[in-house]
């Protein structure tokens, strides 16, 4: 009997271990058989190319199949002509577990209840030109008053384009703001079917186009942020690949950061057909490659999303507030920083968009 007594006592040890570890088991090998990535736009006629940033060069350079190569995970771009709006709806539909968005589409995706978790910033400064039909008699933005304004909404260029005309005392009711996409705004501006929109310049002034109205070098209260999320319930469950992607696109962003990679980045980029090489020269001319691809998630970050949160508010582009709190979640770019050994690598910035005295 004292026999029989011990050995089920041992069985009952071995189960309640089986039991206590079968989690940790579960967890270990649980990971996913495919990661979704969104990006909100597309290449010239629909062309499945990103271009701008290091997030363009992690997709052409193939950084996150390279990372999930191994584990037999397969990694799926989506690029979205309809753009943010379009992320959302997808993401809405339960089509994607990662995207890059710029800060209205991310916004508005918040405020209408999309659960997502912000884990890295990925582009920021730059010069804003505003730009008018080649043969156009207008002198300043009052000009063009009553006249036809391209943005594409829903996009961070609504919100942008908000900023500029309160910037110069103006609303959107004192234009005719119009909803057209990079590629219509750039045949409009040829036809002469709108009046007015912000676009990159160089290349349609050099084909007789358009030219700059007016330009506005690097205002940290004009340019946003832009932000790569994961879904929280892809994070949930797959913590490590969160991690994996993050440490993928961190050293994606460190060499497209290294200067000596600067014009291969260029070329790059200009592939996608939106923004050609020369355009990518003279606009990125006086800021160094880390200022504007870094993924640090610093005081700036959350002072211009906030402020972008604000704003749209402001201009009615949503209906509910939205907060940071709880959206936010660095640890994986801490990680991944630290483990790369770029702790330091990128500059921090203030709320004022000026870097951080160490």
């Amino acid at each position: 009997m004292e026999t029989l007594n011990l050995k089920s006592v041992m069985l009952g040890v071995l189960a309640l271990a089986v039991t206590a570890f079968a989690p940790l088991a579960a967890q270990a090998e649980d990971k996913p058989t495919l990661i979704r990535f969104a990006y909100p736009g597309a290449g010239t006629g629909g062309r499945p190319q990103a271009d701008s940033s290091f997030i363009a060069t992690a997709h052409l350079q193939g950084a996150l199949e390279q990372e999930f190569k191994n584990d037999g995970i397969k990694v799926q771009w989506t690029f979205f002509p309809g753009a943010g709006p379009s992320v959302n709806e997808s993401f809405a539909n339960g089509l994607v577990d990662f995207a890059f968005h710029g800060d209205l589409p991310l916004i508005v995706g918040r405020s209408t209840g999309l659960k997502h978790k912000i884990i890295f910033g990925a582009s920021r400064f730059g010069n804003l030109y505003f730009v008018v039909p080649a043969d156009s008699t207008a002198k300043t933005l009052a000009d063009l008053k009553g006249k036809r304004i391209a943005t594409f909404k829903g996009t961070a260029g609504q919100l942008q384009l908000g900023r500029v005309f309160e910037k110069y005392g103006f609303t959107e009711k004192d234009f005719k703001v119009v909803n057209l996409d990079t590629d219509t705004t750039k045949a409009s501006l040829a036809t002469k079917d709108i009046d007015g929109a912000i676009i990159s310049p160089f290349d349609l002034q050099s084909r007789g186009v358009a030219k700059i109205l007016f330009e506005i070098p690097r205002d940290p209260k004009v340019t946003s942020v832009g932000s790569v999320w994961v879904s929280e319930e892809f994070e949930k469950k797959y913590p490590s690949s969160v991690q994996k992607v993050v440490n993928a696109f961190v050293r994606a962003a460190a060499w497209t950061s290294d200067e000596k990679n600067r014009d291969t980045n260029f070329k790059l980029w200009a592939q996608s057909g939106n923004i050609s090489y020369i355009d990518f020269q003279k606009t990125w001319n006086g800021y160094t490659m880390k200022e504007r691809n870094t993924p640090l998630l610093d005081d700036y970050y959350r002072f211009t999303l906030q402020k972008a949160v604000d704003e749209s508010r402001r201009f009615k582009l949503i209906r509910r507030d939205v907060s940071l709190d709880g959206w936010i979640e660095p640890k994986y770019l801490q990680t991944a920083l630290k483990e790369q050994h770029l702790e330091n690598y990128w500059d921090e910035y203030d709320a004022n968009g000026n870097i951080k005295k160490k």
